[in-house]
């Protein structure tokens, strides 16, 4: 999985795509796309990280997003048996559909209010949670109404609350979007090497400062700490598919084991083997 400016669907007409329970846990998938997206999420508590807005939620989340709002994956670092579905709605629809008629006028404040960002709680997040549990099972035209039904739901609610004061500004103009896909498909494609920060930086035709203030200004995290938890998502990928600690660590551009160890607690809060152990244990009981 990248991380990465998300390319949805773009070869499809229809304005929605749905992802039926997609399992992201073991990624670090900080990502931004100009869909809006509506994401819910059972069985997890867990870090709710849009924009500049970063909680904890307990047992359940329904968040709508705004378009081009980057945000890390629900499930990241879950451990429970959980139950996502992630709905994306293309810019165009609000564009081309719910600005031109006036019956859908409260649909197009809604997608208007994602802009901040928007949590739901209470009856409205356990009805459209049920409600989005079953969109995987319906054909074409139903699933267009069930889309339009639950954005009507929440269009009316007041269980809700915004996670910025203001509308979240993307940094990203398209200009922006380019450089940063690059920088990341060079991550992907590269992390299993040494990487060094001033390649990073020819790419995008910047000197080694001025690119680490760009990425620092632009993603608020520093291009080393990003670089180490992408590294660290890939090598829990690999100790899943029951690599060893020392062929994970040389597997994912790391040249010390002791400095993988290290890297690995920090940002996981347990060491690779406690990690293994834990999580292979886990799917033995299952």
């Amino acid at each position: 999985m990248k991380i990465q400016l998300e390319n949805i669907s773009p070869d499809s007409k229809s304005p929605f795509r749905l992802l039926h329970d997609p399992k992201f846990n073991h990624l670090f998938y900080w990502h931004f796309h100009p869909e809006f997206e509506l994401v819910y999420i059972e069985g997890a508590s867990a870090k709710r990280h849009v924009g500049n807005h970063i909680s904890q939620f307990t047992d359940s989340d329904l968040v709508l997003i705004g378009s081009n709002i980057p945000h890390l994956n629900f499930d990241h670092g879950v451990i429970s048996t959980y139950r996502k579905e992630v709905l994306h709605i293309k810019q165009n629809f609000k564009k081309t559909v719910l600005e031109e008629f006036p019956e859908l006028q409260s649909l197009n404040r809604l997608l208007e209010l994602s802009k901040f960002g928007i949590a739901f709680s209470g009856e409205t997040k356990a009805v459209v949670g049920t409600q989005m549990k079953k969109l995987h099972l319906l054909n074409e035209f139903d699933f267009f109404i069930a889309v339009i039904t639950i954005l009507k739901q929440l269009s009316v609610s007041n269980e809700f609350k915004l996670l910025h004061k203001t509308p979240f500004i993307s940094p990203y103009s398209e200009k922006e979007q380019k450089r940063i896909r690059k920088i990341y498909a060079y991550i992907d494609a590269n992390f299993h090497n040494k990487i060094k920060i001033n390649e990073v930086a020819a790419l995008c035709n910047l000197s080694k400062p001025a690119f680490c203030r760009y990425f620092k200004k632009s993603t608020g995290n520093t291009f080393i700490n990003f670089l180490n938890q992408y590294r660290i998502s890939q090598a829990k990928r690999l100790l899943l598919l029951d690599k060893n600690i020392t062929e994970t660590c040389f597997d994912c551009g790391y040249e010390s084991l002791s400095y993988f160890n290290r890297t690995f607690k920090k940002i996981s809060g347990e060491n690779p083997s406690e990690f293994k152990k834990r999580l292979l244990n886990t799917e033995n009981i299952k």
